[in-house]
């Protein structure tokens, strides 16, 4: 095996990580007297001037949903007025958990808690893993309760996020995936036929992360229904979109509570929610099932313990951020985002059909996955990587995307993105041998029996980072 593509690879990181390890003091245990503010806040200052280009000329895939200055000054303002709040205490911090309770209140409403006669419940939580996390104990420790299952599993489409890889990780679930059909949607007779006495839930993304195109909701959570089952609707990415798409016009098939059969939604408040990092929202169909979700200890010297998330202390703050950005957007405000979005997206679909070479996958709303019979398309994404675009690699099949944001709708910023897709599918075509860096890493880790060296290898990476 050619060796020198991680070579390439630790070159690239090495570089990115230069700056930091080259050009500013390395503190490696506490300094002997403390800096002064005014010289940290420029430190901070010029770690900014450095990564914010990265992302507010619209050149990153997702990332950062919103963007615009005043709305990030405001958030700011928002959090550092509540950066000392804990709804671990709610006597001392009472506005935290009036926010909360908000939060859940406005995103259930959005997600059509009013549509049924469900007592629609929930809690923030620190993104869409927690989200995910938290509704697979929930279903464990429900499943184990009232049912007896001891050995529980959940059956998830193959495209379904890595973090029901991680709860079943963490908390003893067999995660049972099953491939997707090709349309790259969820195979509803493939996950029946994967049931079992031992299962505890059904899994389907509204829409998956890596080709945006939503997994057929109500039937499979009519399967769940009728076979007495969990069913969890992974809305991370387009809980804060879809319901605006829909009341805008476009086709956008059923996916959150006005089907009966769905049990439970994630949806992340700092994706499309514009919130600040670190929030989303865990919703259940009823308080009975959420209270399956909570830990406490009541025979503890301490006292008695409970939390309702897997963080004991919380940061108010982010939690009062993430309401401030809902109540600040308000429905007309989300609905002109999306109708921009939405718009993007649509024009970026037309052109990149018109690439003979690229083959559009599907017909998303708001992520634009796109491949190549012809062409090796992770070189195409490493000349786009090039010209300062970050784009999300994909594996089965080689694939990229785009998750267009508020930020790929400033002016000239998709026609660049045009611009450069087509100059990368030429000189790919000019020079197929050409490839370094990630390429390679993403090839192989589409090739079976060479993803366990591809995880060392990012395992490895991810210890490089840490020595900043």
């Amino acid at each position: 095996m050619d060796t020198s593509i991680f070579a390439n690879m630790a070159n690239q990181l090495l570089e990115t990580l230069k700056p930091y390890q080259d050009d500013f003091e390395r503190f490696e245990q506490l300094p002997e007297r403390g800096l002064d503010r005014s010289e940290i806040l420029e430190l901070m200052e010029r770690f900014r001037s450095i990564e914010q280009s990265k992302w507010e000329d619209g050149f990153v895939s997702g990332a950062v949903y919103h963007g615009d200055d005043e709305h990030i000054d405001f958030v700011n303002r928002v959090y550092a007025i509540n950066s000392q709040s804990n709804p671990l205490h709610p006597e001392v911090w009472p506005s935290t958990s009036k926010f909360e309770a908000e939060i859940v209140l406005m995103t259930a409403k959005m997600l059509s808690a009013h549509q049924t006669s469900d007592q629609i419940a929930g809690t923030v939580s620190s993104g869409g893993t927690e989200s995910i996390l938290l509704a697979m104990k929930t279903y464990r420790d429900w499943a184990k309760e009232t049912k007896g299952v001891s050995e529980p599993e959940i059956i998830a489409p193959t495209t379904a996020h890595a973090a029901f890889d991680k709860a079943g990780e963490y908390f003893g679930i067999k995660v049972m995936r099953v491939p997707v059909g090709i349309d790259f949607r969820a195979d509803v007779k493939a996950m029946e036929a994967a049931i079992t006495s031992n299962t505890i839930a059904l899994v389907g993304s509204a829409p998956p992360f890596p080709h945006g195109i939503v997994d057929p909701i109500e039937e499979l959570s009519d399967l769940a229904y009728q076979r007495g089952l969990g069913f969890h609707t992974d809305a991370c990415l387009g809980g804060f979109i879809l319901p605006w798409a829909e009341r805008l016009g476009y086709e956008v098939p059923p996916f959150d509570f006005r089907l009966p059969g769905v049990t439970s939604i994630s949806v992340d408040t700092h994706k499309y929610g514009y919130a600040a990092k670190g929030t989303s929202v865990i919703l259940y169909r009823n308080p009975e099932l959420r209270h399956y979700q909570y830990f406490s200890v009541t025979d503890w010297p301490g006292g008695i313990y409970i939390s309702p998330t897997i963080a004991g202390s919380r940061p108010g703050g982010l939690i009062a951020a993430a309401w401030a950005a809902m109540v600040s957007m308000g429905e007309a405000g989300y609905l002109e985002a999306a109708g921009r979005i939405l718009e993007t997206t649509d024009w970026l679909k037309q052109e990149m059909r018109g690439i003979e070479e690229l083959e559009v996958i599907g017909d998303p709303l708001f992520l634009v996955a796109f491949k190549s019979e012809q062409l090796n398309v992770y070189q195409i994404m490493e000349y786009m990587t090039q010209r300062n675009w970050g784009l999300n690699g994909l594996h089965l099949p080689p694939s990229v995307h785009i998750c267009v944001t508020l930020r790929h709708t400033q002016s000239g910023v998709k026609e660049q993105f045009l611009e450069d897709l087509k100059a990368a599918v030429s000189f790919v075509k000019q020079h197929p041998e050409a490839s370094a860096g990630l390429g390679p890493i993403y090839g192989m880790a589409s090739t079976v029996g060479t993803q366990g060296l591809v995880k060392e290898v990012f395992n490895w990476a991810m210890d490089l980072l840490y020595q900043v």
